[in-house]
């Protein structure tokens, strides 16, 4: 007899997702907020936090180069707590991503132009002030890693299914969240998938502490066949536009209008082995 083969995961702080653009935040002067994997001057590549220039140089797609890094940040925040964090403007910079993230909705999107905006006041589409707006402050670097979560994998019986249950706290208040996956092909330099929704739809919505609980069974999400695109990555996105796009993660993209924020830090869940 099959057993449910289940596993727990706790989910890390980020702000970014490929490795270009370097961040998924910035700052007011422009520079890209890192919490994540940095590519140093060395050739060295080290998990930790530091400000990033958008001028910094920008290789083929799947290549790796120094970031041009303006300072480390203290692994806690300390010193950068009030630090108001903002939006990637369009198009998009220091991004080697060649991927449209919606092509029957935003076919276009690489050719609009937009300001990098403060986190709270991202231009949320059709939005009337009289609507009531719930995010409404700034939001602060010292705010965004308060984040927690916990994400549990449970494998069916029959290794066809797989369900992915996910608890946050922590998280920014009153706010629209999605859930993605990243599959073993997105990032492949010689043919990339496009990331798609862990489940649709894809959202939760924060209580007034920035708690929530997520569920979604995927079929076959992780296919043992080689050369199966797999998933190997589940990120917790913060959506600007307070707006979810169906089957696809955003109109823009990594930092112009979906900003990563728990993920796993390391490709995960080898030991799953799903069939069709």
């Amino acid at each position: 007899m099959s057993t449910r083969l289940s596993r727990t995961y706790a989910l890390d702080l980020t702000t970014q997702g490929p490795p270009y653009p370097p961040s998924e935040i910035m700052n007011e002067d422009g520079d890209f907020v890192v919490l994540g994997m940095l590519n140093h001057a060395s050739g060295e590549r080290s998990w930790g936090a530091a400000i990033v220039s958008a001028a910094s140089e920008l290789p083929p797609f799947g290549e790796q180069a120094p970031y041009t890094i303006v300072r480390e940040l203290a692994p806690d925040g300390t010193g950068d707590e009030d630090m108001v964090l903002y939006t990637l403007p369009l198009p998009l910079p220091c991004t080697n991503y060649p991927m449209v993230f919606a092509p029957e909705q935003r076919p276009e999107a690489g050719r609009e132009v937009r300001p990098s905006y403060p986190l709270h006041r991202a231009p949320i589409p059709d939005l009337r002030p009289e609507d009531g707006p719930k995010v409404t402050e700034p939001i602060t670097y010292g705010q965004w890693l308060r984040a927690r979560g916990e994400l549990e994998v449970t494998q069916s019986a029959d290794r066809r299914s797989a369900d992915f249950r996910m608890r946050c706290e922590g998280l920014i208040p009153n706010s629209l969240y999605t859930v993605m996956s990243l599959r073993a092909h997105d990032l492949d330099p010689a043919g990339p998938t496009r990331p798609g929704p862990l489940g649709v739809p894809n959202v939760f919505v924060t209580d007034a502490k920035g708690a929530a609980d997520y569920g979604a069974t995927l079929p076959n999400p992780f296919p043992a066949d080689p050369g199966g695109n797999r998933i190997v990555n589940v990120i917790v996105l913060w959506m600007s536009y307070q707006t979810s796009y169906g089957g696809a993660i955003g109109w823009y993209g990594l930092g112009g209008d979906i900003h990563a924020q728990l993920k796993l830090k390391s490709l995960a869940f080898h030991e799953f082995a799903t069939q069709p």
